[in-house]
């Protein structure tokens, strides 16, 4: 089985992208930091199913590590990501370089407002600029007609879809269902640092969202609910960024079930491991 052909900047990748659009073939733009798990499995082949062709981007985003993050311990896994995406069979990988990706003398941003205020901003607040700077510049090298997204990451979900629309930029974004393990807890890269101990304490998160979920859905005030869930996610050993109940499209918050449709959201610190999750109610 051939592998995929790797592009390293952003010229390689409109050239080899040229004879597609030629022949009109629409293109999926999945966007990953590598160490690739089944979350972006799905994914990929829910970009195979939309469009003609497929590209998987692999780059560690140093914009969107913070001072305290260890940028150099997230998990680079080329080899097998590489196995991974041949047996998908997809058309091309863009893997670019820091340099290539952020060259001396780059002094750009996209900063953020809507639905990037709040939640991780309040925890990380070079966050989702890094982000959103770093995806528009993913999608004007590839330029996708499609770019997915999983929905793990809900918040960032919102910011890009915020962000496109706003920029009027030519690409539809395709949310993608959480990928989980059987006992609840999200697929994330991160997982793999969680300690035996850990890795049994965390499903505790996606217990907390059905349970307030379903008490709100129920009928049950949203306030003293989400003081229930928080109690219940400190006592299993986190420490608790947050649990809110915010408005599904804008991420506002909301003080009951007539304010929207509402997301649960969730983030919290386990030894040394950060997870995150959400769920609609």
């Amino acid at each position: 089985m051939s592998q995929p052909a790797v592009a390293r900047s952003a010229k390689a990748l409109r050239a080899a992208t040229a004879p597609w659009r030629k022949k009109n073939q629409k293109i999926a733009l999945v966007p990953t930091m590598g160490a690739l798990h089944a979350g972006h499995i799905k994914l990929v082949r829910a970009a195979g199913r939309k469009a003609d062709r497929t590209i998987v981007s692999i780059f560690v985003n140093p914009a969107q590590f913070g001072p305290k993050e260890d940028l150099t311990r997230y998990p680079r896994t080329w080899r097998e990501d590489l196995e991974k995406l041949t047996a998908e069979k997809i058309d091309l990988i863009y893997a670019p370089t820091v340099r290539e990706m952020y060259p001396e003398g780059f002094a750009t941003k996209v900063t953020l407002e809507g639905p990037a205020l709040g939640l991780e901003t309040d925890f990380r607040p070079h966050f989702f600029a890094g982000v959103a700077t770093v995806v528009a510049k993913l999608l004007a090298a590839a330029l996708p007609d499609y770019a997915m997204f999983g929905e793990k990451d809900y918040q960032q979900l919102q910011v890009v879809k915020q962000m496109v629309s706003d920029l009027n930029l030519p690409v539809e974004i395709v949310p993608v269902p959480t990928v989980r393990e059987r006992d609840g807890l999200a697929l994330s890269s991160r997982n793999a640092y969680l300690s035996v101990a850990e890795r049994a304490a965390a499903p505790t998160l996606h217990r907390v969202l059905q349970e307030t979920a379903a008490s709100i859905r129920k009928g049950a005030p949203v306030g003293p609910t989400l003081v229930r869930g928080r109690r219940t996610i400190k006592a299993a050993g986190f420490k608790l960024d947050y649990l809110e109940a915010r408005h599904a499209s804008n991420l506002a918050p909301i003080t009951s079930r007539k304010d929207g449709p509402i997301r649960l959201l969730v983030a919290a610190r386990i030894g040394g491991t950060r997870l995150i999750d959400n769920m609609a109610i």
